[in-house]
């Protein structure tokens, strides 16, 4: 019976070929909408995982002001200082290494070819704090470190674009009119939520203060902490340190703040996720209306079928292969849109993760799910068709004209 059923529900699919697609539509946007959200969504989750990752998993960020900007309409919380680097690598229990960090942007020059570029300067330290290993080359040496002299390593966009992907150690830059010798080139971090990570050249702070920025300030701290210690704990120890060479006393509010990487994850996992959870539902309503606009075309596939019914029930089929017969149609219908909207949704997928800079991803369990609602969305609203096609009296659906 049942084969019987599924062979005569799509002999009438396929007997109105453009019917049936328009009827499935609106499934078919529902799932490949619903599907293509959740999938890029789960991809920019992790994409954004991964950035944060790249800057240490127990690392703190420690700036000037109380936000990553400056907070308030108040003057500029003063910079850091030499002397507050020192005083938290020294001070705080379970802190690894500290490194300071200055930052400018340079036009680097390298046989005719330039690249616009941010310089980032800071100490051997910071190889410590951040999970970023060299590609080719060596860090600086101490001496270059105290003297602030005239060596870089560079990101891999650098090199591609001005080196061609070539050898780069051992060559010479001009890093805006200042001659700069590569000593080594970093791995590829790749691209993200925080730009091109990739795009940058890192000197010593001593060199950057002197040449580029023109003072001796700090902007930026990175401290790595030990995991064996309480984070929170070290928080705490470093923000009275600072207070206290800051001279912040009694009620005030601290001038400086600490992020936290974990944090950081944290709260871009959770907004991601809300953004995601909120356009999957509004392309979800889409599935409902596909749902309607299936329960209109089987009622409308009853109505031109009441004497085909008739026939059928007055030679002895009894109503439950009637209503069998419209239900497995809708559910066919809804099912075979499912199919399509899984479909699309992957060449979505497809498209726009590029676009997006996220990685292309198959969630099997998304899909399946998909599917299962469009399957669950026939039965639902064929039911009301396939019943009352079941519930008509013989003798007057014979009648129907």
């Amino acid at each position: 019976m049942f084969g019987t059923t599924f062979i005569l529900a799509i002999r009438s699919i396929f007997r109105h070929k453009l019917r049936s697609f328009l009827t499935t539509l609106g499934i078919i946007i529902g799932v490949a909408a619903v599907v293509a959200m959740v999938t890029l969504g789960n991809a920019t989750t992790k994409a954004a995982q991964a950035q944060v990752a790249s800057l240490g998993t127990n690392v703190l960020q420690i700036r000037p002001g109380q936000g990553f900007g400056r907070g308030g309409g108040g003057p500029r919380p003063p910079d850091f200082e030499e002397a507050d680097v020192e005083a938290v690598a020294r001070q705080v229990a379970g802190v690894t290494a500290v490194a300071p960090q200055a930052q400018s942007t340079a036009t680097v020059i390298y046989q005719g070819a330039n690249w616009s570029t941010t310089i980032n300067g800071t100490t051997n330290a910071f190889f410590q704090v951040q999970p970023w290993p060299l590609a080719s080359g060596r860090t600086f040496t101490r001496a270059e470190e105290q003297a602030g002299k005239g060596v870089c390593i560079i990101g891999n966009t650098i090199r591609t674009n001005l080196f061609r992907g070539g050898e780069a150690v051992g060559e010479r830059l001009r890093v805006n009119g200042i001659s700069c010798d590569v000593i080594g080139t970093l791995s590829t971090r790749g691209q993200g939520g925080f730009g091109d990570q990739d795009d940058v050249i890192i000197m010593p702070i001593k060199q950057v203060q002197r040449r580029f920025t023109g003072n001796r300030e700090i902007r930026l701290m990175l401290v790595g902490v030990d995991p064996a210690y309480d984070g929170t704990q070290v928080q705490e120890s470093i923000k009275q340190v600072l207070r206290e060479r800051r001279r912040i006393t009694g009620g005030k509010e601290d001038d400086f703040n600490i992020f936290d990487t974990a944090q950081i994850s944290a709260a871009l996992t959770g907004i991601t996720t809300l953004l995601t959870q909120i356009v999957t539902a509004v392309a979800a309503i889409s599935l409902v209306v596909g749902g309607i606009g299936i329960m209109n075309i089987m009622l409308v596939s009853v109505t031109e079928r009441t004497r085909e019914i008739g026939i059928r029930l007055a030679i002895g089929a009894v109503a439950s292969e009637v209503l069998m017969q419209f239900l497995m149609e809708a559910v066919v219908l809804s099912c075979l849109g499912g199919l399509v909207g899984l479909l699309v949704a992957q060449l979505v997928v497809l498209g726009l993760a590029p676009l997006m800079r996220v990685e292309w991803m198959f969630e099997p369990q998304i899909n399946f799910i998909a599917f299962m609602i469009s399957a669950l969305i026939g039965v639902v609203f064929g039911y009301f068709p396939a019943q009352r096609a079941a519930s008509l009296n013989p003798i007057d659906a014979l009648r129907h004209e």
